[in-house]
């Protein structure tokens, strides 16, 4: 249990980022099933396209790594590109 004043904001405010990031990660999941869920390669792309800026926020904002919204915009690119 936080004992000290500064100890006690310190854990309001993680609870806060918490709930914040956990809303963005879902977003991302979402979106990310939306594109590996679309069987025509035109609807794809769409979902592709906000799915890419979505990890690109994300990333700028340090909620996900760089390195991970990198691999999964290539794994997503692969797939899109396997589609005809």
């Amino acid at each position: 249990m936080a004992l000290s004043k500064s100890a006690k904001k310190i854990i309001g405010t993680s609870k806060k980022e918490n709930l914040r990031n956990r809303s963005y990660i879902s977003m991302m999941r979402t979106s990310i099933k939306n594109v590996s869920s679309s069987k025509k390669k035109e609807e794809a792309e769409e979902h592709l396209r906000t799915t890419v800026s979505i990890l690109d926020k994300l990333a700028a904002k340090r909620i996900i790594h760089k390195n991970k919204a990198a691999n999964k915009k290539s794994k997503l690119v692969r797939l899109v590109n396997s589609l005809t």
